[in-house]
């Protein structure tokens, strides 16, 4: 089929323009995490809020932007939204024990297993041997656990506790969900949003103003 009989596939006008004004807007955050990075130049966010003029949307038009800042600002510190396929949006913020990441990521699966948020998926017992082990034996200097750790530490969990297991269960909801991060994330943590296959962006700033960032 040629692109020009491309609109005869389109059944639902709404639906197509609503996916490509979102796939626009992040388009414009990652362009603008790659200029922070130095692996893109400022013509081509130029370009993209040209695009964005022309379409009459702007970056608040995110929902999950606008609630991960929302929290970032209320917690003073890194945070993250997830928007669930039922249009829910749940956040996650940065504790003595978890990343923002992590966080949110244990809070959408209690959100989608129906589990109480007063109900703990991992408790301080399990979490603090990881940390022993990252600081004292591995020698990170960041004790919280990132999305990785926290999967494998729910992964065994869920051999004993109900709650872990049906929350497990619902890992692969999260699937073309929308989420977004007030802060350029650790390469550990995009590497499990990436295939968990969710619209992942994040705010043009790192954590810290460490010279070198991972």
């Amino acid at each position: 089929m040629g692109v020009n009989m491309a609109g005869n596939c389109i059944i639902d006008d709404a639906a197509t323009c609503a996916a490509s004004n979102e796939e626009i807007i992040r388009r414009y955050y990652n362009t603008l995490c790659q200029v922070r990075k130095g692996q893109a130049d400022q013509e081509q966010v130029y370009k993209l809020k040209l695009v964005m003029e022309q379409a009459h949307i702007k970056p608040e038009d995110r929902k999950v932007a606008v609630a991960a800042l929302k929290e970032a600002e209320e917690t003073n510190g890194p945070a993250v939204a997830i928007e669930l396929q039922n249009g829910a949006i749940v956040t996650g913020k940065t504790t003595s024990l978890l990343g923002a990441c992590a966080s949110a990521l244990l809070n959408a699966l209690k959100h989608l297993a129906g589990i109480p948020d007063e109900v703990r998926l991992l408790s301080p017992m399990v979490i603090e041997p990881i940390q022993n082990l990252k600081t004292t034996q591995l020698r990170h200097k960041n004790p919280r656990l990132h999305m990785d750790e926290v999967l494998i530490a729910l992964s065994v969990c869920a051999l004993t506790d109900y709650n872990a297991k049906i929350a497990l269960e619902k890992l692969s909801e999260l699937e073309h969900c929308e989420v977004h991060a007030s802060v350029i994330l650790a390469q550990v943590d995009v590497d499990v949003f990436r295939r968990l296959r969710v619209n992942l962006t994040m705010e043009p700033k790192y954590q810290s103003s460490k010279l070198y960032h991972e």
